[in-house]
């Protein structure tokens, strides 16, 4: 079977439509902020999402496939040096993409944590 939608072989009801840009109406009510999750007593709220909580999971996934976390099971986590590369790469992307954009408390976090994973690839590596 072919899609022919589009092709003016049939009506415009079965045709896709486009979607109009949303805009909001001056006076238009603001969307609703983020409804905050109701957790369980004694359960640690998670850390706000920004930039800096970005930088340190990033820094967290390049050491746990360096090797120097335990994986779920407690045992010690396999080393993949194509994953920690990746993730790596994905602060350095970041770096350059956010330059100009950080705070100097973000921009001092995120040289810090690439200085330490740089070193600390290099040295697991070379000690393989």
């Amino acid at each position: 079977m072919r899609d022919r939608r589009g092709q003016g072989a049939e009506p415009d009801a079965a045709r896709p439509t486009e979607r109009a840009p949303s805009v909001r109406s001056e006076g238009a009510p603001a969307p609703p902020e983020r409804a905050e999750a109701v957790l369980p007593e004694g359960v640690e709220a998670p850390p706000a999402a920004d930039l800096a909580a970005l930088f340190l999971l990033l820094a967290n996934s390049a050491l746990f496939h360096l090797g120097e976390g335990p994986d779920a099971m407690g045992e010690a986590a396999p080393v993949d040096f194509a994953q920690a590369q990746f993730s790596i790469d994905l602060l350095r992307l970041l770096r350059e993409k956010t330059e100009g954009h950080r705070s100097p408390e973000e921009s001092r976090l995120l040289d810090g944590i690439l200085y330490d994973l740089e070193l600390r690839f290099v040295h697991a590596v070379r000690s393989r």
